[in-house]
């Protein structure tokens, strides 16, 4: 069986970069077109990954300034937001690796 390398990165910043590059292509804009439109689920689904990464809690993402740039967000997605985020976005189906 072949060894599949991939680069990894302990940049925040390179993350948040790709993890929307590729919510952008793979997930909806918005959950529904009734909804508030405060946030993209590409933009959640980001926070979500970097809340991984850097192995902290919801509320703790306020401090990071250039990634809130990165991700194009005004201000940070409350933290009950995020969780119903992770909900939704848990219920995909799972795709299979690359």
């Amino acid at each position: 069986m072949k060894k599949i390398s991939r680069a990894a990165t302990r940049s925040p910043l390179v993350l948040a970069k790709k993890s929307l590059a590729i919510a952008q292509a793979a997930l909806p804009v918005y959950s529904s077109k009734f909804s508030r439109h405060d946030f993209t689920q590409p933009q959640l689904f980001s926070c979500l990954v970097l809340k991984e990464f850097l192995h902290t809690d919801f509320r703790s993402l306020t401090d990071f300034e250039e990634l809130r740039q990165t991700l194009g967000l005004a201000k940070v997605p409350d933290h009950s937001t995020l969780v119903k985020a992770r909900k939704r976005l848990g219920k995909a189906r799972a795709l299979t690796p690359l």
